[in-house]
C-alpha cells in the first residue's frame, strides 16, 4: 500500500507530466526524421535507438499507472487512449501489419492526454457530437436533394461532374468547400445553362454559410461548457479546502480554550 502511494505521488508530480510531454515531443521529431533517407543513412541507428527509448518510457508510464490504479485504469478514457496508442507500436510491423509502422506517429497524439487545455478542446468536441449528428443528418439530406437536382439538370452536358449521384455529390462537396467553385465549375456550367446560378448560389448559402457555421457554433458552445464545468470543479475544490482549514482552526481554538481551563 505504501509503495502504491509513493508511485501515485510520483505520477501526480507536475515534473512527471512535463517529462512525458518532453519525451512525446522528442519522439515526434524522431519519427519525422525517420522519413528522411539521408538522415537514416547517416544517423539511422541513433534515431531508432531514441525511438525505442521513448517507447520504453511510455511503456514504463503505462505500467506505473496500472500498478497504481489497477482496474480503475481502464475506466478512464484518456488512459485507454494512451494504452491503445502505445500498444500499436508493440504489434510486429511485418506482412499485412506493416501499415502499423506508419501508425506509430499516433504516439504524438499523446500530448493531448497530458495537456489539460488540449484535453478540454477534445472533450468539448466529443460533447458536441450528439448535436453534430443532427447537423450531419441535415447536411446529408441537403446533399442528397442537391445531387438529385444537379444530376437531372446537368448530367447530359457535364457527365464528368454530374453524371450520377456519386459524382454530383462529390462536385457539390467541392463547391461547398469553395475550392475552384466559380471559375472551375459554376461558370462553365452557366455557359450552357445561364440560370444555373439560381441552383448553386442558394446551395452555397445554405451549406457553406449556414450549416457549417452551425457546426462551428455547436463545437464552440461545447468547449465553453467544458471550460465552465472545469472552473466549477476548481471552485468547489477551493471551497472545500477553505472549509476544511476553517474547521481545523476552529478545532484548534477549542483545544486552546479547553487547555486554559
Amino acid at each position: 500500500m505504501q509503495v502504491r502511494q509513493q508511485l501515485q505521488a510520483v505520477i501526480d508530480r507536475p515534473g512527471f507530466g512535463q517529462f512525458i510531454t518532453f519525451v512525446i515531443m522528442v519522439n515526434a521529431v524522431v519519427l519525422g526524421m525517420e522519413t528522411s533517407p539521408y538522415l537514416m543513412q547517416r544517423w539511422g541507428d541513433l534515431i531508432l535507438a531514441i525511438d525505442n527509448a521513448c517507447l520504453t518510457i511510455f511503456i514504463i508510464e503505462i505500467v506505473l499507472k496500472l500498478a497504481v490504479q489497477g482496474r480503475r485504469f481502464f475506466t478512464n478514457g484518456w488512459n485507454l487512449f494512451d494504452f491503445t496508442v502505445v500498444a500499436i507500436a508493440l504489434v510486429p510491423s511485418t506482412g499485412g501489419l506493416s501499415v502499423l509502422r506508419a501508425l506509430r506517429i499516433l504516439r504524438v497524439l499523446r500530448v493531448i492526454s497530458v495537456a489539460p487545455r488540449l484535453r478540454r478542446v477534445v472533450e468539448g468536441f466529443i460533447t458536441a457530437l450528439p448535436g453534430m449528428a443532427s447537423v450531419f443528418l441535415l447536411m446529408t439530406i441537403i446533399f442528397y436533394i442537391g445531387a438529385v437536382i444537379a444530376t437531372k439538370l446537368f448530367a447530359s452536358s457535364f457527365p464528368d461532374w454530374f453524371g450520377n449521384l456519386g459524382l454530383s455529390a462529390y462536385t457539390l462537396f467541392q463547391i461547398m468547400t469553395l475550392e475552384s467553385w466559380s471559375m472551375g465549375i459554376v461558370r462553365p456550367v452557366m455557359e450552357v445553362y445561364p440560370y444555373a446560378w439560381m441552383f448553386f448560389v442558394p446551395f452555397i448559402m445554405i451549406t457553406t454559410f449556414a450549416v457549417v457555421n452551425l457546426l462551428v457554433g455547436l463545437i464552440v458552445n461545447s468547449m465553453q461548457d467544458a471550460h465552465h464545468a472545469e472552473d466549477g470543479v476548481r471552485t468547489d475544490a477551493y471551497r472545500d479546502e477553505v472549509l476544511t482549514r476553517l474547521e481545523q482552526i476552529e478545532n484548534r481554538i477549542k483545544m486552546l480554550g479547553e487547555t486554559k481551563k
